[in-house]
């Protein structure tokens, strides 16, 4: 990919809402080799919005970063694309799988599977303005009657892309029903460049699933990293034989430290309640989360926060 490489293919991907600077670091300190940045829109950054450009504000020290872009211009694309750049991430992904409604509006997003010839016309443009690799990340089609996603990775390895991401579910299944692997091993034999799979990686199990089900060159995690950051840290452990599993007191330390990370960047105010979504998270599954969760969504300081980690930690057997 353009002479950059990473240390190992297990990545992390752009998620709206979730994959801000602190939520990368905790990623990145268990082993994601690239963590993406959340989804920007190029015409914002084309017209000059510094708040759409700070979503590539990097954590201190960070070196391995992904942008993603939706946008459904060619000359917007260009723009945005040599602005980006100047940012320096490793990889500029183009978006064709979102399906928010806002973002199928304007003609991104899923709503460029539709349009083949165009997802290859956006890749040659953002190319044709920058030296960083550029990817795409596709579904399989807008619904089961147009499965476009090889004709798409076609027309975007044409015009210059350096990688495809297949989340192997169509526009209209949003999240429902099951991620058909065998879509990824067949478009990861037909490619000339590297493909990476996404879709129900929920466990270090589910990603070396994938890797040996469909040889590809790697796994994009995404919802399966939100409340677990360790995910990576165990895929990587069960692949050299080395399994990993971190218990309640690590994830909610986690929890604890993201929450403390992004009150540095935003403010303790502003922390506390963006970070109650993400504390239900890494209380899922828990023994006794439900009450726990009852009252985290009401926490408005760090001080409360860690009272209330502290005593339900409390109240769960030792072990």
């Amino acid at each position: 990919m353009g002479g950059n490489r990473v240390e190992h293919r297990v990545w992390l991907a752009p998620m709206a809402g979730y994959t801000d600077a602190p939520f990368r670091q905790l990623c990145a300190e268990q082993g994601a080799a690239l963590c993406f940045a959340e989804m920007a829109s190029a015409e914002g950054i084309h017209r000059g919005s510094g708040k759409t450009l700070a979503l590539l504000d990097r954590f201190a020290g960070e070196q391995s970063l992904g942008a993603q872009l939706f946008v459904a211009d060619p000359l917007r694309a260009a723009s945005a694309a040599c602005a980006v750049a100047a940012r320096g991430p490793l990889l500029i992904d183009l978006n064709c799988g979102c399906s928010v409604p806002k973002v199928l509006k304007g003609g991104c997003g899923a709503a460029l599977l539709r349009s083949p010839a165009l997802v290859g016309a956006i890749v040659r443009a953002m190319r044709s303005e920058t030296d960083v690799p550029v990817s795409v990340k596709l579904r399989l089609g807008w619904d089961e009657s147009s499965l476009t996603f090889m004709d798409c990775a076609a027309e975007a390895i044409a015009a210059g892309a350096a990688m495809v991401t297949l989340h192997p579910r169509t526009r209209a299944q949003g999240f429902r029903g099951r991620a058909r692997w065998e879509e990824i091993g067949r478009l990861k034999a037909a490619s000339p460049v590297p493909v990476f799979g996404s879709g129900d990686l929920l466990s270090a199990g589910d990603c070396l699933a994938m890797a040996e089900r469909t040889g590809v060159d790697g796994v994009m995690i995404a919802r399966g990293a939100i409340g677990n950051p360790f995910i990576f840290a165990e895929t990587l452990g069960l692949a050299r034989g080395e399994p990993r599993l971190f218990g309640p007191a690590a994830r909610l330390g986690a929890a604890v430290r993201h929450l403390e990370l992004a009150a540095a960047r935003s403010g303790e105010r502003v922390a506390c309640r963006e970070m109650r979504k993400h504390f239900v998270a890494y209380s899922k599954g828990l023994e006794g989360g439900a009450a726990f969760r009852q009252q985290i969504v009401h926490a408005s300081s760090i001080d409360r926060y860690r009272q209330l980690v502290e005593e339900f930690l409390a109240t769960l057997a030792p072990g």
